[in-house]
């Protein structure tokens, strides 16, 4: 589903990812995993065409990230590292907002938007100005947002930060719902408790280099089967 060949950036002498080459596999819950400044984030802006790799390539459902990168955006749902949303905006109105630009209207609109904010224990406050949400609230809408037109791939940077324990484990529901119906999931994070226990495959990266990939099982096999102790070890290495 998401193929990355040889995906290079670099700003001047330094080089933020390094000849990156990954596989992501349709249907997999897929980490991607380093201490900050190692390029994932880069990385995850790279494949949504925000920023222009200095060579390499990449491949969204058979889509060049470069050449084709309006319509990788409108199969792909992405979660950046900040949250931004329109301040004096009602999260309702927000949602609505989703909505239309994904042409989802009436009253699929309407019942799609009326779900993802009790899933997200937001109805109560959909009347009010996202302005007075507390950051959680933001992340939480922001999620909303990006899963409305029931995209077949999530790229979500840091999804967990800033969720309360319930929150992430609606989160966690949810990707796993939809990673069942087929959806492919790449996300990055530092909560490795919880990435053990909800990837299928990972990968780690440091200083812009691939150190490991593969099922959760493969990346662990070396390391007494312990995703935090590879990571450790793979990123003392580098």
């Amino acid at each position: 589903m998401i193929e990355i060949d040889g995906l290079t950036k670099r700003y001047g002498d330094k080089v933020a990812v390094n000849g990156l080459t990954l596989s992501v596999p349709r249907g997999a819950m897929f980490g991607f995993l380093g201490p900050n400044g190692a390029g994932k984030t880069t990385t995850l802006r790279m494949l949504m065409g925000l920023l222009q790799p200095s060579s390499g390539s990449a491949h969204i459902a058979g889509l060049d990230v470069t050449k084709d990168a309006v319509a990788v955006r409108a199969c792909v749902g992405y979660l950046p590292d900040e949250v931004f949303l329109y301040d004096y905006l009602t999260g309702q109105q927000f949602l609505e907002f989703v909505a239309d630009i994904r042409g989802i209207r009436g009253e699929e609109r309407d019942a799609r938007i009326r779900e993802l904010l009790e899933f997200f224990g937001l109805a109560s406050a959909a009347g009010e100005y996202t302005v007075n949400y507390s950051f959680g609230m933001k992340k939480k809408l922001a999620l909303s947002g990006i899963v409305m037109h029931k995209p077949s791939v999530l790229l979500l940077d840091e999804p967990f930060n800033g969720l309360d324990p319930q929150a992430v484990k609606d989160c966690r529901s949810m990707l796993t719902r939809m990673t069942s119906e087929g959806s492919t999931v790449l996300f990055s994070s530092h909560v490795l408790e919880v990435v053990e226990k909800l990837v299928t495959h990972a990968a780690i990266i440091d200083d812009g280099k691939l150190r490991a990939a593969g099922t959760l099982s493969e990346v662990c096999a070396a390391h007494e089967n312990s995703l935090e102790k590879a990571f450790f070890a793979l990123t003392a290495q580098a």
